[in-house]
């Protein structure tokens, strides 16, 4: 795990590029370095080392004739089986890292060796034969990547807010709207002017003096033996083997439901090992609706583990705050992304790495949407039907959402689930193509899930949180095993309510476990906003006065909100944390 960054052209200098490595120091604090591989051109990394830490592993990696160049963040879970086809072509190694695995498979291959990584990775490969660059992100999106571009000029970066200090980019205020409904910027954007996101999949191969094209990178595809719950059983097996291999110390965020849960007792039944587990656990008269650290508790009972619990309270949120905004590359409007924060920061004392069920819910059908879409799928007509009737009734909070978001147009009434709140047909359009037309609606959406709620939110989250404290983070359920055997699945019933999770927790006897009710993780923010105490003093003052400040950017429902935010407790306690999370980071940075 790294920070990677590139200057090409106007000034390209190493006192910028000297700046962006410092800046991102958290991203990799065990060894940084410069250097211009040629006039013009400028490469720095900071690097986190988990695999091989010893200096002969140190970046930027040189091949051994001394014609191309790597720099990169991620990892290579296959690496060890590349490296054998590689020495198998006479290759030698000097090192047991996976980037001189990485390099010399790019020398060999070319571009179309990309696609047979299975990894996490943002990297950029220089040839300094023909004065080229290959720069690629992996197709999930695990690890960050932005740039800016020009006709004089390229940066690449895994952080946005390096970039954006050096062009002085200015707040994008049109994100505003993206940002109110769906939590994040646009995918592709940021909340920075001119510095864009490379998307998840893409490469570029850049020659000197040629134009700036994009290419996808094919899916790695593995061979499917059947489509069961034995399968799929292996697949995960074989992704918890390899992804909680590392050469410094490993620990995982639990939280006591089916997801890490999982994860950990296929851990431990493998090896018999217990790493250190971090749980947050809420003051006490929330624990009822809150119980993520009671049921972690209940879970190492049965299943050993060095586990640690983080107290969470309106006193602790407020010693952290600061820091927490401080450490962000921009936001993202997730409680959870605060919480994860506060993990990575009891979590550095111990590990360099973490792993985290993030995937399972978009993969498997984990979250409530996924429920109330297939319900309306069996039931769009007579819900269509029914609607105006049974909006007039007194309904829940999320009763009431569900039918304020039925359409007829089904990709709309996903999205109006995906969102807080129900969407314009103008905003739905700027996210109606990224639904893949050859799969059925339900699939469809878990897809789109996985495309832009995991990336643009969950993994962002931890990359932001967890790399704050330079711990790197994984996620076993995105193997590229896993990623390809979900690919093939047509039967919708095993992708509801996660099937084979909660069968393979009943299977190892943790019924308790897989019968345990969904719950979000996040901070309790509808029951601190209710009470007239700092918390919400300070939430509502400040989002009345963001409000008076930025208002004409906002959306006219955000703006409703942000004029009367006492209005919102009940029923949009998360957009109002959220209004509060994008104020102060504007305040910060003096946007």
């Amino acid at each position: 795990m790294c920070g990677i960054h590139l200057i090409w052209g106007k000034g390209a200098n190493k006192t910028v590029i000297n700046k962006l490595l410092s800046q991102s120091k958290h991203r990799g604090p065990d060894q940084d370095a410069a250097i211009s591989p040629w006039p013009g051109m400028w490469v720095g990394v900071n690097r986190l080392k988990i695999l091989h830490p010893g200096p002969d592993a140190d970046q930027p990696f040189w091949s051994a004739d001394g014609n191309s160049m790597l720099v990169w963040n991620g990892e290579i879970y296959n690496y060890k089986s590349l490296r054998n086809l590689l020495e198998k072509m006479g290759i030698e190694f000097i090192t047991d890292c996976d980037t001189e695995v990485l390099i010399n498979w790019i020398k060999v291959f070319g571009v179309k060796g990309l696609e047979k990584l299975e990894g996490m990775f943002a990297l950029i490969y220089l040839d300094l034969k023909d004065n080229s660059i290959l720069v690629a992100r992996d197709p999930n999106g695990e690890k960050p990547l932005y740039y800016s571009q020009n006709q004089d000029r390229l940066i690449i970066s895994s952080e946005a807010s390096g970039i954006a200090n050096f062009i002085k980019a200015p707040l994008d205020e049109n994100q505003t709207e993206h940002y109110y409904f769906f939590r994040s910027p646009l995918p592709g954007k940021t909340f920075y002017k001119g510095v864009k996101e490379w998307k998840a999949g893409r490469y570029s191969h850049i020659f000197q003096h040629s134009t700036f094209r994009w290419d996808n990178i094919p899916i790695l595809k593995y061979k499917v033996q059947n489509l069961g719950k034995e399968e799929f059983k292996e697949r995960l097996n074989e992704a918890v083997r390899t992804q909680f291999h590392a050469d410094v110390p490993v620990g995982i965020m639990l939280s006591g439901g089916m997801d890490s849960s999982l994860l950990y007792s296929t851990w431990y039944n493998q090896t018999g090992t217990s790493i250190p587990a971090y749980t947050i656990q809420v003051e006490k008269k929330y624990r009822k609706k809150y119980a993520d650290g009671d049921a972690a508790i209940e879970l190492v009972k049965k299943i050993p583990a060095q586990h640690h619990l983080i107290e969470m309270d309106q006193k602790v949120f407020w010693e952290n705050w600061e820091d927490y905004l401080n450490s962000i590359d921009f936001p993202i409007g997730d409680s959870a992304g605060f919480l994860t924060w506060m993990i990575g920061k009891e979590a550095k004392k111990k590990v360099k790495v973490l792993i985290s069920g993030a995937g399972a819910d978009e993969l498997w059908g984990g979250y409530n949407r996924h429920s109330a879409y297939d319900f309306y799928l069996q039931n769009q007509r007579l819900l269509l039907m029914g609607k105006t009737f049974l909006q007039a009734l007194p309904l829940s909070r999320s009763v009431r959402k569900f039918f304020n978001s039925i359409d007829s147009n089904p990709v709309k009434t996903f999205l109006n689930f995906s969102a807080l709140q129900p969407v314009s047909d103008d905003l739905a359009s700027d996210y109606e193509r990224v639904f893949n037309p050859n799969l059925s609606s339900y699939k469809k959406a878990l897809d789109f899930d996985r495309q832009v709620y995991l990336v643009q939110d969950v993994l962002k989250i931890h990359d932001q949180a967890l790399m704050a404290h330079s711990i790197e983070g994984r996620s076993p359920y995105l193997s590229g095993s896993m990623i390809s055997f979900w690919r093939e699945i047509a039967d919708e019933s095993v992708l509801k309510k996660k099937l084979w999770i909660k069968d393979l927790l009943i299977d190892s006897g943790l019924e308790q476990i897989a019968q345990r009710e969904k719950f979000g993780f996040g901070l309790p923010l509808q029951e601190w906003l209710s009470e007239k105490g700092e918390f919400s003093s300070r939430v509502f003052n400040k989002v009345k006065a963001f409000e008076k400040s930025h208002g004409e950017f906002f959306p006219l429902e955000m703006r409703i909100l942000a004029k009367n935010p006492e209005s919102g407790v009940k029923f949009q306690f998360l957009a109002l944390y959220n209004i509060f999370l994008l104020a102060e980071w504007v305040e910060l940075k003096k946007l």
